[in-house]
Order: structure tokens, then sequence, then C-alpha cells
């Protein structure tokens, strides 16, 4: 039976470094939109699915952009679940995720186990790393908790042993969930019991997908005859599996750029999806019919593929592709989750031996043949009913602690989660003037001139903050929350209100800079910009890890508002009062390049590129390089360089 045990995990690992200390008020930044012209040809479900409650915004989450890319040896936190026949790795700490799952009988690693723990800007909040299993929960895109910690402990186990439960407070969309794994005596399938709660009075709209890392020498096999393929040109179309434009794309290192297949498993088959390798071995993901989407996403095989591998791991340790299984048929849509309702799934992973080689009809039906012989269908609903009464029973050990803010809304709200407890021992320094405020109807002043803490956004956080005293520092967070609700001339008003009174006034004028901008107003904007930059620079405090934070954050947003403008002596006064140390990472190397190429300084930019640089956190799906490059050079673009995801022609 299951038995858990903790573990140190020492990886050649980069430092997750300081949360960006300014809110994100800028629209969220999410490559994965599609042209309205591909809406008339979808089903009905799908349509309504992409047009409900896509996310605008990533308040009130903080963005994860400190993290770097010098990797030394660390130690991680683990835990690790084990019978006789699996063994899998988990890391509370990050995410929950699975690291690896070892086929003990066979010796044989079922996953892509990244060797390497490297950030990069993936998630939605920023960072994230590749490998493993990991669950995602909030919106379309990886989840915002992939690099943060989980709350963890040992639950009795269906059938007895014991069960590893992982569970949060998903704060995008303000629902708890709670992930259960296990395994059964002799058994060479992992469990996982998923179930999300919807604690409010109003529907919530809900995303989830399970994605995991293989590698990517494989077919992948899943029970459809067609796929929607969406590609970062932004374009989702159906199109027949395996194959279309003549290329088998079950074979990942066929496609030569990045892309999504969302299987269309037909109503009524079992839903499963397999990555097996030429000579028959690989994994295998299967659930209950509510995970209804089955996805593969590929790098390709042209220079920007390959080169975000290399990025997100070690050069020379074999590429990886994800299989996928999502709540909607592709991960462009929301599904909606009724007041004071739940949803939830049973998943299965394990070993899978059968040959993937000929025909697609042949292949996919002896796998699935396969599949009902090692683990019949019925076996996996009638583990599903077991599990279902244990998914309330309360944990026992606390093997690991998440964060405070379910501990803030059970408070709140006086919510009863059976299974799930958010106790107030949990409360931390971020929670603590929102309790606070609970309890008194006054938010407590900061300690120092500056705003203190990230702003809860949900509407009863609004309307508390509109009846507390309106002190300089209510009136900044009562912006914020009047900013995510799309009130922006009251969020305008209220940071107005607060300007004069506040000891600090950067962080006002940063927030009535980026209204500026959203008006369209550039140069005002810039002059707000920067102001808040003067202001942030004048201020008599000690360069501890947080001011070089905030010089680091609001130094980049006013460069770039001033460039945006043609006004390059001041961006050039912004760029030297930057930390030395600052102006050597690579994303302010790029913006140094963009200032000297503004002020006519083309081969003075050329020698910054031809001196290197990396810039830690590029985004998924960035054109910033390719565009840089274009502007200085007709020569082709270095490969170190080339993290293009898509064809030029694009």
């Amino acid at each position: 039976m299951t038995r858990i045990r903790r573990e140190v995990l020492t990886l050649p690992a980069a430092e997750l470094g300081p949360d960006n200390p300014l809110p994100p008020l800028r629209p969220l930044d999410e490559v994965h939109r599609i042209d309205d012209r591909d809406r008339a040809d979808m089903p009905r479900d799908m349509a309504r699915g992409l047009g409900y409650a896509p996310l605008r915004s990533l308040l009130p989450v903080r963005l994860r952009d400190g993290y770097d890319r010098t990797r030394a040896p660390r130690a991680l936190d683990a835990l690790v679940i084990e019978n006789d026949r699996l063994r899998a790795t988990v890391l509370p700490g990050l995410g929950g995720r699975i690291a690896s799952l070892l086929h003990l009988p066979t010796g044989r690693e079922l996953l892509y186990r990244n060797p390497v723990f490297q950030p990069a800007d993936f998630a939605l909040n920023g960072a994230w790393y590749s490998g493993g299993i990991e669950w995602n929960i909030g919106a379309t895109g990886h989840t915002t908790l992939s690099c943060a910690p989980l709350h963890a402990a040992r639950v009795p186990a269906p059938g007895g042993g014991e069960m590893l439960r992982l569970w949060e407070w998903e704060r995008l969309r303000d629902l708890p969930f709670q992930v259960d794994l296990w395994l059964p005596e002799g058994s060479d399938f992992l469990y996982v019991g998923v179930r999300v709660r919807n604690p409010h009075e109003h529907p919530v709209p809900t995303y989830w997908w399970s994605n995991i890392a293989v590698p990517e020498e494989v077919r992948v096999l899943a029970p459809a005859e067609a796929a929607w393929q969406f590609g970062y040109e932004q374009r989702l179309r159906r199109v027949p599996v395996p194959s279309y434009d003549g290329i088998d794309r079950t074979y990942p290192l066929n496609s030569p750029y990045a892309a999504d297949y969302f299987y269309d498993v037909p109503d009524g088959r079992r839903r499963w999806i397999a990555a097996l390798d030429a000579a028959g071995r690989g994994l295998v993901q299967t659930s209950t019919d509510v995970l209804r989407g089955r996805k593969l996403f590929v790098w390709g095989s042209g220079p920007g593929g390959r080169r975000w591998q290399q990025w997100l791991t070690e050069p020379g340790t074999g590429g990886y592709c994800e299989i996928q299984a999502g709540l909607a048929r592709t991960q462009l849509e929301h599904v909606r989750l009724d007041p004071e309702s739940e949803v939830s799934w049973l998943e299965a992973y394990g070993p899978l031996d059968t040959s993937p080689a000929g025909e697609w009809p042949g292949a996919v039906r002896q796998a699935e043949e396969r599949l009902e012989a090692v683990l019949p269908r019925a076996r996996v609903e009638a583990a599903y009913a077991r599990w279902r009464p244990h998914a309330d029973t309360e944990p026992g050990e606390i093997l690991a602690t998440g964060s405070g803010w379910g501990a803030l809304e059970v408070l709140r709200a006086g919510w009863k989660l059976p299974g799930t407890p958010f106790p107030e021992s949990t409360l931390g320094q971020d929670q603590e003037p929102w309790r606070q405020l609970l309890r008194t109807g006054s938010l407590p002043a900061p300690r120092g001139p500056e705003p203190a803490g990230a702003t809860p956004v949900a509407p009863h956080w609004r309307d508390l903050l509109e009846t507390a005293p309106a002190t300089w520092h209510a009136e900044y967070h009562l912006g914020i929350a009047q900013w995510h609700a799309g009130d922006r001339a009251q969020a305008v008003r209220s940071w107005e209100r607060a300007l004069p009174l506040a000891p600090a006034r950067w962080p006002l004028l940063r927030a009535l800079a980026v209204a500026d901008e959203d008006d369209g107003h550039h140069a005002r904007a810039a002059d707000r910009y920067a102001d808040a930059f003067t202001d942030l620079c004048g201020a008599e405090r000690p360069e501890d890890t947080d001011r070089v934070a905030q010089r680091t954050a609001l130094g980049r947003e006013a460069l770039e508002a001033l460039l945006r403008v043609g006004r390059t002596a001041e961006a050039r006064a912004v760029w030297e009062r930057l930390p030395s140390a600052v102006r050597q990472r690579g994303r302010f190397r790029l913006l140094e390049a963009e200032l000297l190429l503004a002020e006519g300084r083309r081969a003075e930019a050329r020698a910054v590129f031809d001196a290197g640089f990396e810039i830690a956190d590029l985004r998924e799906g960035s054109r910033v390089l390719d565009r840089a490059w274009a502007r200085l050079t007709d020569e082709p673009l270095p490969a170190r360089y080339d993290f293009r995801m898509r064809p030029d022609s694009a």
C-alpha cells in the first residue's frame, strides 16, 4: 500500500528571487487568444466556452519575475509516494508538481524528469518550470501556483494505506481545490482524485488541465480522428489526425513549429492519451469522463523550438513534449461552476507497453485494448466511487504549508470546507492588514512610507475598502480593486485623492501612469513615470532587496514609457540611476540596446547584441529579440536569440 516519506531533492537550481513589487495593472500578457474569424466554424459549446469570462487581469496575484539563470546545487523539499511498483516524487513547495514517476520493476522513468530547476516566463504570472506532471487551475495558461507552496498532509487512502493530499486557494477565480494521490497495493497506476469547489453564491468560470511532460521521441496516441490545432499565429482550426499537410503530427518532432493539438474525442469513448517510444514503451493517462479534453503540445523541430528546449533545461539532455487532460475540449475555454457546487474526477497514470507503429486506427485500437487489459475502465470508475467519501476526510499529519489566503477567505465568510482546512494559524504578514480590516473596519497604516502588500480585489473586499476610513493607504488599495472591477475612472479618482496625502508619491504616480497608458495618453504617462522614478530614487532608504526590486520594476516601466514617446534624454537619465547590477541583467541589456538605437548609436546597440546577453524572464511567444535585431540589421538572427515559435510570415 501507499507509503509516504519526506526526501530532499538536490538539483542545479536558479533562485526564484523576489516577486515584482508593482501591482499588475496592465492587461494580461497572454498569447493564447484566437482570431475571431475562426469562431464561425466551431461547435456552439466550444464558442461559448471561448467567450466565457476570459481572464483580463492578474490581480490580485503578483508577477514573479525576480529569478535568474545562475544555477547552483540547492535542496528542494520533496514528498515521495511509493508502493512496490511505482515511486512518485512530489514537490509541495513548487506547485505540488510530480517531478518523477518511476516504474520500479523495470527502472523506467515514465515522465520527462528535468535535471535542473530553471524558472522561465510561461506561467500566467511569470515563473514556471518544465518537466513532470503539473496541476493547472485558474485560467487559460500555466497556473500562478507553478512555483508556489501548497498545503500537504497525510490522509487515509481508499482500501487502506496513506494518501497524499495537496490543496490551496486559487486566487484568480477565488476557488479552493485539492489533489489526492495514492497507490493501491500492487498497482502499476498512480491514482489522482481532484476536486474543485465553488463556495460562493454566484457561478464561477473554472479551468483545469493536468500537464504531463514526456520525452519527445515518441508517438502520441489518443482516441480521435480529428483535432483542434492552435499555433502561436493565434489561429484555431480543425485538422485530421494523425496527418495533415502530408505530415504525421502525432510524432512531435515532425512539426516544424510549436503548436497545440486538442484531440476531438467522441462522446462515449474512453478518455485517455499515451506517449510511446519506438520500442512500444511509455506512459498512459486516463480518467473518468468529466476530464473531457486531451491535448498534445509540441515544441517543433525548428530552431526556435530547439532553443526553448535548451533554455528550460540543460543542453544535451533531450527534449520533451506534453500530453495533457482538461475539463474542456480546448485550453482556450472556461467552464461554468454553479454556485455552492463542486466538480471532481479521478485520473490514473502508469506504464503502457504496446506498439505505436502502423496505421492510426489500428495503433489506437491496440493501445486501447492493452489499456483495458491492464486498467479496465470499470476499475477507474470504481476507484473514483471509493475515493469520493474520502475526499472529505480531514487531513492527518501536516507535511507542508501553503499560503494564508485561503484562511483569510474562510475567516471572512465562515465557510466549512471538509477535507481542506484553512486554519487561522496559516495567516501571515501578507494577510494581517486584511484581517484587521475585517475585525475593525479600518485598514491599518503600513509601517513604512509606501503601501504594504498585495490587494485582495474581490467584490467583498472592495466593499470593505469603500466603507473604511479614507486614508491614503486605503484609497490606494481601493483604486486597485476598482481598476480590477473595470471602474477605471473611479480608480483614478481614488489614486488622485491619495496622492497629496501619501508620504511616498511614486506608487500612486505609477498607478496613474498605467491609467494614462490605458487611455492612450502616452506623453502624460511618460511624465508621471519620470516623476515616479525620481521620487523613488530620492527617498532616503537603504538599498536592500526590496528597494532594488522596486527600482528594477519601476525603472523598466519608466524606460519603456519614455522610449515609446521618443524622450531619449530622460530615458538615459533613468538608465544612469539604475543600480549597476540591474543594468547588467539581460532584460536591461536589451533596453540599453533599444536606448542606444533611439539615440542614433546603431554600432553601440549592435555591440550589445554581439557581446551577448540572456533575458531570464523572456515571455513565451515574445518577439522582442528578433524584432530588435531586425531594426539593427538585415543579417540572420543569431541562434542564441532565436526563440521564434511561429513562422516569420505569421
